[in-house]
């Protein structure tokens, strides 16, 4: 038109000029990982009220963040002023906004309180007082969800919740309960507009003739019962505008319905698909392993997303032996890179200065810590948890090292306080004094013997569980003193062993001193405690107490080998750390990086089973592909991937094989380093007989680390009569053919023939 480009949008790249000028017709943005596009929302809204003429007070902007909400503010107000008149709020704000003006027509009055989660219990607490609270904390998750899939108590579509008739019937009657209260939760929030909105055809149109442009921020993670509002307040005359991303979907577990921007452009009058892809964030070899995963989900828009920064280092893959092995790598990563900076200084070469804070160490789940927080700690390498408490800090953990403190020395008050009420066993504050106040009657102060005398004083529910609580103490006790139990390098050989893990507990336990903690964890009842108590994140506390497991196995059955446990944990914890630095190395899972961006990325435990999870299949599998991607897409500078052969599962070590992810990424993109397993160059991949032939390093691992008739692979499982099981640790090729040195538990090795196979000495597993 020859008109000169404003200034503020003279840094938009050709894609987002178009967002920001497209008018008329329904639009999603389909901005992909680092397109910047909140850069394109709110200079799109300050362009609507600085040249299009749009009254500020009819624009309606919503994410799902206060913080993100305040930042458009800010950033919009920064182009035009005016843009201070518009309304930016998130989705529960706007819902509380409308409801102080047109409660009423449902009976809910103006001063209204919004009820939190623990309100919730509580008002069902009052409903059915024969509930437990365990139990009212479950029922009162599944009516949230309930009312974020938009299906009141009368629903067909409420048996996705919970198909049960008891489930219905107290739903129904907690919304009879908070009527009559005249206040809301946080679901009504969304879903009470909608039926005032419905219900009052005249309100819905005022509110129409009010906002003539609503634009919503992250549309990809609205739930069922927010696209129904966004359907509401949208009318034939109102530009509506979504930014979202398909591929970045990835809190159904929360609500969110991919499908909400899958169907925008059918559903909101055949509306145009701006895609922006260029990516300002990453390298181009970082994207291309993102997008060969990606594409394989069928429930996409797609797009192919372009790198701005160049093409960068290659992504690196390292297989490796074990997730402690995994966790030493990983440190050593962060300080050859800290120490290259440190001598790039000394000698005056001028190079941008290493971090900690560069790196980022990104895991699928919070249990995956504990060895990158202990091998940090040895080496003081500062890191921070975000989302989650460090390791040792959760309260299941404190509380099963309370519970082998006071295994250990029976005289420790303050474990004793902590767990003997965990779970309730009827013992009340008053008691506990009692028992700590007859101890001084013991010769060595010994709690464990007042309780026992106390006995007989309590009454009988609380001597029922003191009674519990000793034997538990008293059983444990027997297992690490036992003098029949043979130790092997931290192994116990003792076949019966397993009995002391409850076979029906998800707590599993046979090597080393696994054995007596789980049996103390489930015997004491923390492990259903924990289950019960927290029943959102009651699995997740379980799978926690299963890493601690895991962590003990490598320590013998013996009451010094539960010492030596001890003392490892408390002197890790003790190590002094400055916890208000802000170089530090940052611990994430892979959903708590959304929105978030670090020069390195190493993504760990890509492994079947782990990453992805071995039950997600269909809808679910792509929503944890779409997981894998958010996390490649962290990455600005570097990404490495680790995936372990083996890693402890249930106080065993399991073999493990590669995530499907790692299968379905392009390997000529990838540098593959390590022990590689058999067949994975060829399995899935894209071309992968070129680059296994192509590339010297893997070529070589292969050579070295597969016999040549290809029976035989390090790190395989062997048993043989005589010397019991074992590992190939070595092949060696020779003319009489491939031979494999074999070491076994005994700490004997030898070598054997490859040919050799009988049933005798036979391959258990690789």
């Amino acid at each position: 038109m020859g008109q000169e480009i404003p200034q503020y949008m003279q840094e938009l790249n050709p894609e987002q000029r178009q967002a920001v000028l497209h008018s008329l017709k329904p639009l999603l943005i389909l901005a992909g990982a680092g397109s910047g596009k909140t850069r394109v929302i709110t200079t799109k809204i300050a362009h609507l009220i600085k040249e299009e003429g749009v009254s500020p007070r009819s624009i309606l902007a919503v994410t799902f963040t206060n913080k993100a909400a305040k930042e458009m503010a800010q950033r919009a107000c920064d182009i035009e002023p005016l843009a201070a008149g518009c309304m930016l709020r998130t989705f529960h704000s706007f819902g509380s906004w409308f409801l102080r003006r047109n409660g009423g027509l449902a009976g809910i009055d103006s001063s209204f309180i919004i009820y939190d989660d623990e309100d919730m219990v509580t008002l069902l607490g009052a409903i059915a007082p024969e509930i437990k609270k365990t139990d009212l904390k479950l029922i009162a998750h599944n009516i949230a969800r309930a009312k974020d899939c938009f299906l009141p108590p009368d629903s067909p579509g409420i048996d996705k919740i919970n198909h049960t008739k008891m489930f219905k019937n107290i739903y129904k009657k907690y919304e009879e309960a908070l009527a009559r209260c005249g206040n809301v939760d946080f679901g009504d929030l969304i879903k009470k507009p909608v039926e005032i909105l419905r219900a009052n055809p005249n309100v819905a149109e005022r509110l129409r003739d009010r906002f003539r442009v609503i634009m919503v921020d992250e549309y990809q993670d609205a739930n069922i019962a927010q696209f129904e509002l966004l359907k509401e307040i949208s009318g034939d005359n109102t530009y509506i505008c979504v930014v979202g991303d398909d591929d970045q979907s990835i809190y159904r577990f929360r609500g969110a319905e991919v499908r909400n921007i899958l169907e925008f452009p059918k559903i909101f009058g055949d509306a145009d698909i701006i895609r922006l892809v260029r990516n300002y964030r990453s390298t181009s070899q970082i994207l291309q392993v993102a997008s060969s995963v990606i594409k394989h989900n069928s429930g996409r828009l797609g797009k192919e997303l372009v790198a701005e920064r160049g093409e960068g280092y290659k992504p690196q893959l390292t297989f490796l032996p074990d997730q402690d092995q995994e966790a030493r790598s990983c440190a050593d990563l962060i300080n050859r890179s800290i120490n290259r900076s440190i001598n790039s200084i000394n000698n005056g070469i001028n190079k941008p200065e290493a971090k900690y804070s560069d790196w980022a160490i990104l895991y699928r789940t919070n249990a995956q810590s504990l060895a990158f927080e202990n091998e940090f700690l040895r080496r003081k390498i500062p890191y921070r948890i975000v989302g989650s408490l460090k390791f040792y800090e959760r309260e299941e953990i404190k509380d099963a090292i309370a519970l082998l403190s006071f295994l250990v020395n029976p005289k420790d008050e303050v474990s004793f306080r902590r767990v003997i009420n965990k779970p309730a066993r009827g013992i009340g504050a008053a008691t506990v004094q009692r028992i700590l106040d007859a101890r001084y009657m013991e010769e060595d102060w010994n709690i464990e013997s007042a309780c026992k005398k106390m006995l007989p004083s309590l009454s009988a529910k609380a001597a029922a569980g003191m009674k519990d609580f000793l034997c538990a103490i008293q059983e444990s006790r027997e297992i690490i003193e036992e003098p029949d139990t043979s130790i092997i390098k931290g192994s116990i050989t003792k076949k019966n062993t397993s009995e002391y893990s409850k076979k029906d507990s998800s707590l599993k336990a046979v090597e080393g001193l696994s054995s007596c903690i789980a049996h103390l964890i489930q015997k004491a009842g923390i492990d259903e405690y924990h289950r019960a108590h927290d029943d959102i994140n009651g699995e997740q506390r379980v799978a926690n107490l299963q890493e601690l497991l895991n962590g003990s196995v490598l320590y013998p059955l013996t009451n010094a080998g539960l010492i030596e446990f001890l003392e490892h944990i408390e002197l890790d914890r003790a190590i002094e750390m400055n916890e208000d630095a802000t170089d530090r190395v940052t611990l994430i899972t892979v959903h708590n990086t959304k929105g978030a961006e670090f020069k390195r990325v190493i993504m760990t435990g890509l492994e079947q089973g782990l990453f992805p999870r071995n039950e997600k299949n269909d809808e679910d599998l792509e929503e944890e592909r779409r997981l894998f991607y958010v996390g490649v897409t962290r990455a600005m500078d570097e990404l490495y991937l680790t995936c372990c052969r083996e890693r402890r599962v249930f106080g065993q070590r399991m073999n493990q094989t590669p995530s499907l992810f790692l299968r379905e990424a392009d390997k000529t993109q990838i540098r593959i380093t390590g022990n590689v397993p058999f067949g994975f160059l060829s399995a899935r991949s894209t071309d992968a007989g070129s680059w296994a032939h192509g590339n010297a390093i893997v070529t070589a691992a292969l050579k070295k680390n597969t016999s040549s008739d290809g029976r035989w692979q390090q790190g395989d499982t062997v048993f043989h009569d005589d010397n019991g099981y074992g590992e190939v640790i070595k092949i060696i090729e020779s003319d009489d053919g491939p031979v494999i040195k074999v070491k076994f538990q005994t700490g004997r090795e030898v070598q054997f023939l490859s040919m050799v196979q009988s049933s005798s000495f036979m391959k258990i597993k690789n």
